[in-house]
């Protein structure tokens, strides 16, 4: 795939965040025009799925669906870990990075209209901030703060809707955002620049990868790796480790949405079972 969607400024960045608890270790999901591809830890893929246009943004919540914005109509498709699909909702113009909150709730960069909305559980839909230029990427602190990436200012918004502006970029191009479990963000500038830069909690930046085509969308795994969609000739998915050590990790699939599955917590049947067994050590004990 070397052709973006026509209505990309400089490239889609779409961020985001992802959550599969069926899952007992973490996967990567990847997006590539209208398949979704799912990556082992070790590299391995299938497709999980095929949906209706372009698969842009892709973001998981809490029960495991995977929620997807297509272009093409304005709509946000949700697939159950089954593979089932649904329209969650509809009535947008060109859906573009997706991410969920602390509470459940989605969160939708429209670029077409500037607009970042926010649905509940249910479906029903705000506005949350708008008069954004090239809304592209979007990203959760543990602080339940909203990062938004438009053009070449990352701006920060408490859960209150109130916004500022956390950092600007050199040049223009900001493309997907990410945080790792330390609370830095990453963030992705395409174009002609090709720059992964990091940001520490208080705004701090520093250079964490350069010499990349045009990364597009950032994913961070539980360990600390970054996953990054990069469209290039050559490999299109980069793991980079924490200390900024770079891999191909995929080189067959043009990959524009990211999203990383979280370690599942153990199922309630291994819990009762641990239990069990420790209840019976302390009662041999006692004998």
């Amino acid at each position: 795939m070397k052709n973006k969607p026509a209505f990309l400024h400089c490239g889609l960045l779409l961020a985001v965040l992802l959550i599969s608890p069926n899952a007992e270790a973490q996967n990567l999901f990847a997006s590539e025009g209208s398949t979704i591809y799912e990556f082992t830890s070790g590299g391995a893929d299938r497709v999980f799925t095929t949906v209706p246009g372009n698969a842009l943004g892709l973001a998981f919540n809490s029960a495991g669906d995977l929620f997807v914005p297509n272009t093409g109509n304005g709509t946000i498709i949700e697939i159950a870990p089954n593979g089932t699909q649904s329209t969650f909702a509809s009535g947008l113009q060109t859906p573009a990075a997706l991410a969920f909150n602390n509470a459940g709730d989605l969160f939708v960069s429209d670029i077409g209209t500037s607009t970042i909305y926010e649905f509940t559980p249910g479906g029903a839909m705000s506005i949350f901030a708008t008069g954004l230029y090239a809304p592209y990427g979007l990203a959760f602190n543990s602080q339940g703060n909203l990062f938004v990436a438009a053009n070449s200012v990352i701006y920060q918004y408490g859960p209150n809707g109130v916004g500022s502006i956390f950092a600007s970029v050199p040049g223009e191009g900001l493309e997907g955002l990410a945080f790792n479990s330390a609370g830095d963000l990453f963030a992705a500038v395409g174009g002609t620049t090709g720059y992964i830069y990091e940001y520490t909690p208080g705004g701090v930046r520093s250079t964490f990868a350069s010499g990349l085509d045009e990364p597009l969308t950032l994913a961070c795994s539980s360990a600390g790796n970054l996953f990054v969609s990069d469209f290039s000739d050559g490999p299109y998915i980069y793991e980079f480790t924490q200390n900024g050590s770079r891999s191909a990790f995929d080189s067959n699939q043009g990959a524009i949405g990211l999203a990383i599955s979280p370690v599942s917590e153990p199922p309630a049947l291994g819990l009762l079972a641990v239990g069990a067994t420790a209840l019976l050590a302390r009662r041999r004990t006692r004998v």
